[in-house]
């Protein structure tokens, strides 16, 4: 009973126009005191919720990618991949992929790549004579990598509330961003032949091409300490992302000389921003995952699903559905929060890999960002490129093939996600 009102009042209250994390909260709290238990449990529950380990790492995270960003040193990368790749024909397009996935090796978010690589992205295509549709599609098609590639955010919020070991999750998604990166360059390449899309303009030689790679090498070894550090054991998520902060500022200061205190502080302030949003939402969710959960909703979950079928991929497809449909209406973090806790039991029942599951929950969810109508992604691009929203969609549109490939490659082979962490965790 307490299930089907906190539902109820959750999608009355969204339809109102309140932000979700808030009508998480305000739906709870309405059934706590409904339903008479003590008050006292909604500010335990959500302090209970951010006192974990693992969501240390997702500020350090936040806070590294901004001192990339004011050090400049997407702007390096993204010169570097352009002279490598830029001159074939759609050359600005794979600029876009690669420089998404070296990024992705060091922000973890989907909305953190738009914000760092999107406008000059987008602005060089148009330039160039690319289609602002398409411009606007590549970009948001690249930043799925970002969460999906390790550090990936949603994979350590995931491991959070699934409670799964996050070391592994985040090593499980090496695999499936590497074939992300590869459908979306094809998906490129075919659409390059078929609507005759330009080559970069860029001049390059070998001497300007083997400074630039000199310039850009410390940049670029920031993604291998990140996995290196996360192989060998020498540190766990929050470890990692203390290392990658310093070694932000270490480039920022000492090696790019770019990086300023005002800079520093710039950064400092936006984490704070962003964090605050994030553990906001992660609160809120955990004390509405908690009602459902004191409801007994997993068990029956468990229950509902393996009556419908005990074979891992047939729920994991199901699954599929269910979430791209999710992902359409509810932001990514919030839905991991409150769906990993109610999934997780019923799939491990059937059979499925803990790790798998949670790559595939986070990959459904990415793609969702480019789903109308709560995609934040679409808004974010249609922003940056002061485009109308229905234009963006229909640039997004070719792009979903390559996504949903991807999925349903990561669905159907369990080695994909567990094959990479199993050669180092045993």
């Amino acid at each position: 009973m307490m299930s089907l009102t906190i539902l109820i009042l959750f999608l009355v209250i969204m339809l109102m126009g309140v932000p979700i994390a808030v009508a998480m909260g305000m739906s709870a709290g309405i059934v706590l005191w409904w339903f008479d238990l003590p008050l006292s449990v909604l500010a335990q529950r959500m302090v209970n919720a951010l006192d974990s380990t693992p969501l240390l790492a997702v500020p350090m995270f936040i806070f590294a990618a901004c001192l990339f960003n004011a050090s400049g040193i997407t702007d390096r990368l993204f010169t570097l991949v352009r002279m490598l790749v830029g001159r074939i024909r759609g050359g600005l397009g794979h600029v876009s992929v690669l420089t998404s996935l070296i990024f992705s090796g060091m922000s973890g978010a989907a909305l953190a790549d738009i914000g760092a690589l999107g406008g000059t992205q987008m602005r060089l295509m148009r330039e160039q004579g690319y289609k602002p549709e398409f411009a606007a599609g590549i970009t948001m098609a690249a930043a799925t990598i970002g969460p999906i590639f390790p550090p990936s955010i949603p994979l350590i919020i995931f491991a959070s509330a699934a409670e799964v070991s996050a070391v592994k999750l985040l090593l499980a998604g090496v695999v499936p961003g590497l074939i992300i990166t590869v459908l979306l360059m094809v998906q490129i390449a075919v659409m390059a032949k078929r609507q005759n899309l330009p080559r970069d303009t860029i001049v390059v030689n070998a001497r300007a091409l083997l400074r630039q790679a000199l310039v850009a090498f410390p940049a670029l070894c920031a993604p291998l300490v990140l996995i290196g550090g996360l192989v060998s054991g020498l540190f766990g998520p929050t470890e990692v992302a203390g290392v990658t902060v310093v070694y932000a500022l270490f480039l920022g200061f000492a090696v790019y000389r770019q990086l300023t205190l005002r800079g520093v502080w710039d950064a400092a302030r936006e984490t704070v921003r962003a964090t605050a949003s994030v553990l906001f939402i992660v609160g809120a969710a955990a004390l509405f995952a908690w009602v459902l959960t004191i409801d007994q909703v997993p068990m029956l979950a468990t229950e509902f699903f393996l009556h419908l079928s005990s074979s891992p991929f047939v729920l994991l497809m199901i699954v599929n559905v269910l979430l791209l449909v999710v992902g359409m209406f509810m932001e990514s973090i919030a839905a991991i929060l409150i769906l990993a806790p109610i999934l997780t039991p019923a799939l491990l029942a059937a059979g499925v890999d803990p790790v798998q599951l949670g790559v595939v929950v986070v990959l459904n969810l990415m793609i969702g960002l480019l789903t109308p109508p709560v995609g934040m992604s679409l808004y974010m691009v249609s922003i940056m490129a002061r485009m109308p929203l229905h234009r963006v969609i229909a640039g997004a549109l070719p792009f979903f093939i390559p996504l949903l490939l991807s999925l349903l490659v990561v669905t159907l082979v369990p080695a994909v996600s567990t094959w990479f962490p199993s050669l180092f965790i045993r």
